[in-house]
């Protein structure tokens, strides 16, 4: 496992801190949870469950209905 040494600024310190307390986590958990999410190549569980959860949501085809015509692409 690695070990990163990170210098902050007080005042972001004690904002880290207050985060990391109202999370129930260690500093250390709290930048590794933080680190993890943003490096993630997938969407997390909370957020791919939903799909598919909107019955009124239109399909793709009613989507691309109103779009008009492509502009002709100048020649290269």
């Amino acid at each position: 496992m690695g070990q990163v040494t990170i210098y902050l600024k007080d005042e972001i310190e004690q904002k880290m801190k207050a985060a990391a307390d109202s999370a129930h986590m260690s500093k250390s958990k709290w930048i590794s949870v933080l680190i993890q999410e943003k490096v993630a190549d997938e969407w997390p569980e909370s957020i791919a469950s939903m799909a598919g959860s909107w019955s009124d949501f239109p399909d793709l085809e009613d989507l691309r209905e109103n779009l008009g015509e492509d502009a002709t692409r100048e020649q290269l």
